[in-house]
């Protein structure tokens, strides 16, 4: 009986010491919690920013394509042998530079058989004026018969009708003449001869070449028709006229064309298959950097800065019920501020179009660290999205 009790008398003491140390920690847990509950939480260094209305130019972007202003054929008016061509092909060229030559031996000898045929006629004018005059004294003597006189009158007159169709002739023909050195309609760059020397061409030989003008150019790009009734509702508010915005461009390499543009063109229908209006607008192009039919990206803004709340997007946080920002209150306390925003600028900022007044300070940085009904340690800090 001895023996089986020693290890419950163990085991029991064993028990007692555990206990008392439990009670110990329990002690020790409670009287830590009540001094935790005694102090105050300490403020939480956080960086804010006081948002205040700056002037803005808010763009929209699109897909557009580059148009010419002028796309000509150039076509041969009379038939001939080609004799010249009068360009490189590929260069700039001005309007009336001589482009192809087809041989003129033909037409000028047509135009000098027209000269002749007009003297000729000028004779017979002559002539038949000096038979009208001689019938005309006979028949104040009334030595002829009244109609004779009226048959040299109408031949007087066929002379005279003889000579304006000779000179129509000749007028032709010198046009026809002029029509062998083929001109550039317009300023442009000409692309590649589709004759050679020695080809016969004419008028049903098809476009010769290409110019296509370079400067200034279009770009045209489809805007949706709800944003653009939109657009015209918000200048009709203000009173602005709703074509007039700014056009920038980015090139296929991503590089920012030099010039701006200016839209001078809204489409009068809309496309039922996109639902979109066409929107053209013109940019100067002396650089040569944009070329007929290229593709690029259309940045659309205002003619006029807006006022606008501008704040860093990295200030901006988003739950179920949407955007939020942390602001610090008098007290220098974090609260929950609800906004709305707007378009998204560059250098990562965005505009506020509610929730925030001018004035208000927004947490920008520490915002981790941070929940809404903790003091923070408000220290002023530039806007994070003016280092980039």
């Amino acid at each position: 009986m001895t023996h089986r009790s020693r290890p419950t008398v163990l085991m029991i003491t064993l028990m007692a010491a555990v206990l008392a140390v439990l009670a110990g920690c329990e002690r020790d847990a409670d009287n830590s919690q009540a001094q935790s509950q005694q102090q105050p939480a300490q403020p939480v260094p956080v960086g804010v920013v006081q948002v205040q209305p700056r002037p803005v130019t808010v763009a929209e972007s699109f897909v557009g394509r580059i148009e010419a202003i002028q796309n000509v054929q150039i076509r041969a008016r009379v038939s001939g042998f080609l004799q010249d061509r009068l360009f490189e092909e590929g260069e700039l060229v001005q309007t009336g530079k001589p482009l192809f030559r087809i041989e003129r031996d033909t037409y000028e000898a047509i135009v000098e058989q027209r000269r002749a045929d007009l003297a000729a006629a000028e004779a017979e004018a002559e002539n038949a004026r000096v038979q009208l005059q001689r019938a005309r004294e006979l028949s104040e003597r009334d030595n002829i018969a009244q109609a004779t006189v009226d048959e040299r009158q109408a031949a007087a007159r066929t002379a005279e009708a003889s000579i304006l169709q000779a000179k129509a002739a000749l007028r032709q023909a010198e046009i026809n003449l002029a029509y062998t050195e083929i001109t550039s309609p317009n300023d442009g760059r000409i692309g590649r001869a589709q004759f050679d020397v020695g080809d016969l061409v004419g008028p049903e030989s098809g476009a010769m070449a290409e110019i296509v003008s370079t400067d200034p150019i279009y770009v045209t790009f489809p805007v949706s028709q709800q944003r653009l009734l939109q657009a015209q509702r918000e200048a009709g508010k203000r009173g602005l006229d709703p074509t007039d915005f700014v056009v920038r461009l980015t090139l296929p390499d991503g590089s920012q064309y030099p010039e701006p543009g200016r839209v001078n063109f809204v489409g009068i229908s809309v496309e039922r298959g996109t639902d979109t209006v066409p929107v053209r607008a013109t940019l100067a192009n002396s650089n040569g950097l944009l070329r007929d039919g290229q593709f690029v990206q259309v940045a659309v803004e205002g003619a006029n800065p807006e006022q606008a709340i501008v704040i860093p997007q990295s200030a901006v946080q988003a739950d179920q019920q949407g955007n939020f920002v942390l602001g610090v209150t008098q007290d220098n306390k974090a609260e929950m501020r609800r906004i709305e925003t707007g378009a998204t600028l560059e250098r990562g900022e965005v505009t506020v179009s509610s929730g925030l007044n001018p004035g208000d300070r927004i947490v920008v940085e520490g915002i981790q660290r941070v929940r809404p009904g903790a003091p923070v340690d408000p220290r002023p800090t530039e806007n994070p999205a003016s280092r980039v």
